[in-house]
């Protein structure tokens, strides 16, 4: 290792902490645990330790992004990144006017500015403030998430960590954009919106969406006081003429108001209820922490995560100019609804199905296998970053409004038609006992060589395993990725414990049924025999209390 000379470097002597294994969006702890001295200056050594490789063990040509959603002490843990990297021997810093960068934002300057990669400060949907959620993850040249053969390089090194590098200078001002030198390293603190912008201008018809507001449409955007907030009103208000007030709780705030960044029926209630009557905007939309998440309303009408995706799939080519020349593929993971698969046969294209986590749609979008790529926890996007991105997500649905001329419900209902309904939900149990969790789910994978067969919710299990992976670009393979269950009448119940939590374990349970009735039915009927099915099979109530869900989507 050579690190950069030209200033007072400081070695810091240190010694391992544990648990600091990234999970699929990186390393997420309490915030008071970030805080703890030498704690995230550990994590970033290891980062910088795992890919100066990479860079050919220095990175003295190097540029590194640096940027969060500005959540309680992201401006901080900007300062020690800065010093840190400069002690680390890089030659230039891009970070974020007031250390401001949406995920998809990260992607996107990594990309235009051909950068050696970025630091990505959020713990995305979670909770912000002192006792709350923070995190970190390092994004790779392409613009997306570290891959695993990187994430546990990181994790290694955090286990034999003995010291860290940094570098004496006071903090840096990061109001004012502009360059400022600390030590040998030029800090270019930039317009987080600049290269985003750039981005959408390059795919959305912008004098079409100016012309679908100046007709007389109107909508409502939840920033839920996080970072999308700039971003939504230098566009949707700024750009493209949608009358001020359309953003909701566009200021970023370090807590986020005290509520939930996650744009889901639960935590966005307000912009639900705002979107209910006759008298209510056409188009209501959210974004969460880091803005890289969305939800999509309609006039008392919510459009689930895959409905969307498969809307997307199926208008992009007519609708969007950024894909006149049609999709190379589309991707979901595997807990998805299979929605946009029905939409992809009939594009005559390839669906993938990958585990959970956006890194895994990097090497499909990078070797042009897909184009859009969706997942069902709310998130969308396409290869024009390698992040899921929540704006685009938006300015997609204006796009297909706009061309239509059709409101969200009618559109929806005009797909189901068209390609049938998966009638979907996801029931979330929060801040289980994670010891009962992992046993729980332990005995499940460990019985389902003998459930085909056995009655389920007025049907029979046809099949059941544990979903792995091999990644069809470089073979590497993923394994445990949940447990699927599949049904003879056609159901499907998918069980997994999420990785995005900070604090006891959080079982997610999929729920699935095809009908090819032009979506005519009640979701809660249709569902209904398989909720409960599950419930009664995982015996939910007898091990931890309850067995009704803390989140319903």
């Amino acid at each position: 290792m050579t690190p950069f000379r030209g200033g007072n470097v400081q070695t810091v002597r240190t010694s391992p902490f544990e648990g600091q294994r990234p999970g699929t969006s990186g390393l997420r702890k309490k915030t008071r645990v970030f805080m703890h001295p030498g704690y995230l200056e550990n994590f970033v050594q290891s980062v910088f330790d795992a890919v100066r490789g990479d860079a050919g063990g220095d990175f003295g040509a190097e540029t590194l992004v640096v940027g969060g959603d500005g959540r309680f002490y992201n401006r901080e843990a900007v300062q020690v990144i800065i010093r840190m990297a400069a002690a680390n021997g890089f030659r230039t810093l891009l970070v974020g006017r007031a250390g401001i960068l949406s995920t998809p934002a990260v992607s996107a300057v990594i990309r235009r500015r051909n950068a050696f990669g970025g630091l990505v400060l959020s713990a995305s949907h979670n909770p912000g403030g002192p006792d709350e959620d923070f995190g970190i993850k390092y994004n790779t040249r392409n613009g997306g998430p570290a891959p695993e053969s990187v994430t546990e390089r990181v994790y290694a090194g955090t286990q034999s960590i003995t010291r860290y590098l940094t570098l004496e200078h006071p903090d840096v001002d990061l109001e004012r954009e502009g360059s400022v030198r600390v030590g040998e390293t030029e800090v270019v603190r930039i317009d987080p919106l600049e290269d985003y912008t750039a981005v959408m201008e390059g795919l959305f018809d912008f004098d079409a969406l100016r012309e679908y507001f100046a007709s007389g449409h109107r909508m409502l955007f939840d920033a839920m006081s996080a970072v999308t907030g700039p971003y939504a009103t230098h566009l949707l208000e700024g750009r493209l003429g949608a009358r001020a007030g359309t953003v909701l709780n566009g200021t970023p705030l370090p807590d986020f108001g005290g509520h939930h960044p996650d744009p889901n029926l639960v935590y966005a209630a307000e912009l639900v209820l705002r979107m209910s009557g006759r008298e209510a905007p056409d188009f209501g939309a959210a974004c969460d922490g880091d803005g890289d998440r969305n939800l999509i309303l309609g006039r008392d009408f919510f459009v689930s995560p895959g409905d969307s995706l498969a809307v997307i799939a199926e208008h992009a080519r007519d609708c969007i100019p950024g894909y006149r020349e049609g999709l190379a593929g589309a991707a979901r993971s595997m807990p998805t609804s299979t929605a946009v698969d029905r939409v992809a046969e009939g594009l005559g294209i390839k669906c993938y199905e990958t585990p959970t986590g956006w890194k895994f749609f990097g090497n499909l979008l990078d070797a042009g296998l897909a184009t859009v790529c969706g997942e069902e926890s709310f998130g969308t996007g396409s290869n024009h970053v390698r992040e899921k991105d929540g704006l685009w997500a938006v300015l997609c649905w204006l796009s297909i409004l706009a061309k239509t001329g059709r409101s969200v419900e009618e559109v929806v209902r005009d797909h189901w038609r068209r390609f049938g309904r998966s009638y979907y939900q996801r029931h979330d149990y929060e801040a289980l006992d994670a010891a009962a969790a992992d046993e729980m789910m332990s005995g499940v994978t460990e019985s389902l060589h003998g459930l085909a067969g056995t009655p389920l919710a007025g049907s029979r299990v046809e099949r059941a395993d544990e979903f792995g992976y091999t990644d069809p670009v470089d073979g590497s393979t993923t394994s445990r990725q949940g447990v699927r269950l599949f049904l003879e009448d056609g159901s499907r119940a998918v069980l997994r414990l999420s990785g995005t939590g900070t604090a006891g374990a959080t079982l997610r349970v999929y729920l699935e049924r095809y009908r090819d009735d032009g979506g005519a039915g009640d979701v809660e009927e249709v569902l209904g025999p398989l909720t409960r099915g599950v419930r009664e099979m995982l015996r939910l109530r007898e091990r931890f209390g309850t067995d009704e869900p803390t989140v319903v989507t």
